[in-house]
């Protein structure tokens, strides 16, 4: 049965860099293997392919990194803020592909940094939501320090993942592994804001709403 979950701050930390680790070992692992074929071939269309391929998961790796550092990261002091237009930065070199849209609908504003974490996470959980791609629709609730946050997520097949709910209310039926602690730390980052997640399917679309 399902009930409050705590984890202490070296778990915590554990799992957020495993899950960073995760995020970047595809792209990494693809340049590795372009450097080895490079070194393997003298044939310039597989070295074209190679340098092709290295290219396109370096990037891919630095816009994951620079991802992560606003997600999870500290991204300055105590009581910093942040830009939301670097974050929209960062969320659509992470996020928008050939796959999924991305369609942010917020003003270019300082908010304090775990507001913009709040909603970069809140973003990820849509990624989970419609893996068969789709678009997600970034807006604001509100005004100013104090504004939350509505992701509107659609897609084929668009469907809550069973575990998030529980996972963001702070509840679990087992331990948090690197694959939940996204979920859980989101539900950490909107009780610290003061703010209430919540995940709600409408017809063919889910929405995720911070207020």
């Amino acid at each position: 049965m399902a009930g409050p979950v705590e984890l202490d701050a070296l778990d915590l930390a554990a799992l957020l860099c495993s899950r960073v680790c995760h995020d970047l070992i595809s792209p990494v692992g693809a340049v590795v293997n372009g450097m080895e074929v490079l070194e393997e071939t003298d044939d310039e269309s597989t070295r074209l392919f190679a340098l092709d391929l290295i290219k396109k998961s370096a990037s891919q790796a630095s816009a994951r990194l620079q991802f992560c550092r606003l997600a999870f990261g500290a991204a300055g002091s105590a009581g910093a803020e942040i830009d939301l237009g670097d974050a929209e930065n960062v969320a659509r070199g992470f996020i928008q592909d050939d796959k999924v849209s991305l369609g942010w609908h917020l003003p270019r504003m300082l908010l304090p940094k775990n507001r913009v974490k709040l909603l970069l996470n809140m973003l990820l959980l849509g990624t989970q939501i419609i893996p068969r791609g789709g678009t997600i629709t970034a807006e604001m609730i509100g005004e100013g320090a104090s504004a939350g946050f509505r992701v509107t997520v659609r897609g084929l097949n668009a469907r809550i993942p069973q575990a998030v709910p529980a996972l963001v209310a702070g509840d679990a039926d087992g331990p948090i592994d690197a694959h939940a602690v996204q979920p859980f730390y989101t539900g950490i980052l909107a009780r610290t804001c003061g703010l209430r997640v919540a995940i709600e399917q409408e017809a063919e679309q889910v929405v995720v709403t911070a207020c």
